[in-house]
């Protein structure tokens, strides 16, 4: 059995499948490395708050995934994480087209981890910013 980690590698390669929330949405993961991570989305209308933009939650949910899978790439075979801390900021509405977020690991220690994301538009203008703080604990056997 292959780990998480390489599951998602062979996602980001285009050979693996990525998470059942991201495939719900319609999250592509575009890169996994080295604490980093990409993924995108496509958005439109089936994604419109009530006053018709891309509703919050769907940004935080995107940012969460590819923060979380920047801290996955860090993690080895016997650990896991769960996330404590999630902090969004947003910056400018979003209507419809491909939205990226780009997410990197700031600080990993032995037991906390620290992401950051940034979500950007189809014209490379920031639509918000997220953090995360992660626990990194023992994986269940």
């Amino acid at each position: 059995m292959h780990s998480l980690k390489d599951r998602l590698r062979a996602a980001s390669e285009g050979s693996g499948e990525v998470p059942p929330i991201m495939s719900t949405l319609g999250m592509h993961l575009d890169h996994l490395g080295d604490g980093k991570a990409s993924i995108s989305l496509n958005v439109g209308k089936r994604f419109h708050n009530p006053m018709g933009t891309l509703h919050g939650g769907i940004m935080t949910d995107l940012a969460d995934a590819c923060m979380g899978i920047a801290t996955i790439s860090t993690l080895a075979d016997d650990e896991t994480f769960s996330t404590l801390e999630l902090k969004m900021n947003f910056l400018r509405p979003v209507f419809e087209g491909k939205i990226t977020a780009n997410a990197q690991v700031l600080h990993r220690g032995k037991t906390i981890a620290m992401a950051e994301c940034v979500i950007r538009n189809g014209e490379g203008k920031d639509v918000a910013r997220g953090t995360a703080t992660q626990i990194i604990l023992p994986a269940e056997k």
